[in-house]
């Protein structure tokens, strides 16, 4: 069972995951967001993904938060391309030691959602604020909007606009706004609006192409992913 929650930090969810007994194993997509991971005595960073991933193993427990697109780097200390398409252990981007501090007080916590939460905050007010540029634009290009008129917005020049990209999601400004047209389109058609309909909203030509990017993006259809 899925469960998640706004967080207290600014754009930020918190989620947890218990498994079930006839759950299948269900691929986790494309989203421009990274997260901070527990489970079972482990801390991980999950980078951005440019296509869905499927967890590996027997179903676990798992406590997260889900940081808004492109505000992750400044609060890991890492830039985004670095963690593209994969897991890694926290202890490999930050001090052992602090780590474990860091699981010791997780798995002293009544509540380790909760807790992560918590550490996320404690960084927060450690780093420079978000870069109001970045949430500008997740919010022009998930709406659809071309890169270049959002670029033209944002008074910036195409060069910049991709180095940014690379440094606070992981990819460029065109990768970004596929996969956040993406998730904007699977809002609607999980709040029941018709797949024409979805896809002109979206910003997708038609609905034969709102139907191939979820399949590349997803490996599976649109019907399959709002059935599961």
């Amino acid at each position: 069972m899925y469960e998640e929650r706004p967080s207290r930090l600014t754009g930020a969810v918190v989620w947890r995951r218990t498994p079930e007994r006839l759950e299948g194993v269900r691929p986790v997509l494309p989203d421009g967001c990274m997260d901070l991971l527990f489970s079972e005595g482990r801390l991980l960073v999950a980078g951005p993904d440019t296509r869905a991933y499927v967890p590996e193993g027997p179903p676990r427990a798992w406590a997260g938060i889900r940081f808004f697109p492109g505000t992750a780097p400044a609060l890991l200390g890492v830039p985004a391309h670095e963690l593209r398409d994969v897991r890694v252990e926290l202890a490999d981007l930050w001090p052992a030691a602090r780590v474990r501090r860091l699981r010791d007080r997780i798995e002293a916590a009544p509540d380790p959602a909760t807790a992560l939460e918590d550490i996320a905050l404690d960084r927060a007010a450690q780093s420079p604020p978000p870069d109001p540029l970045l949430r500008h634009l997740v919010e022009c290009l998930e709406t659809g909007r071309p890169v270049a008129a959002t670029a033209t917005e944002l008074g910036i020049g195409a060069r910049q606009l991709h180095r940014r990209c690379v440094t606070a999601f992981g990819y460029g400004p065109k990768t970004l706004a596929r996969i956040l047209r993406l998730q904007h389109a699977l809002t609607l058609a999980r709040s029941g609006v018709p797949y024409a309909e979805t896809a002109a909203r979206a910003g997708y030509a038609d609905q034969p192409h709102l139907a191939r990017d979820v399949r590349e993006l997803s490996g599976v259809t649109l019907g399959e992913l709002l059935s599961g």
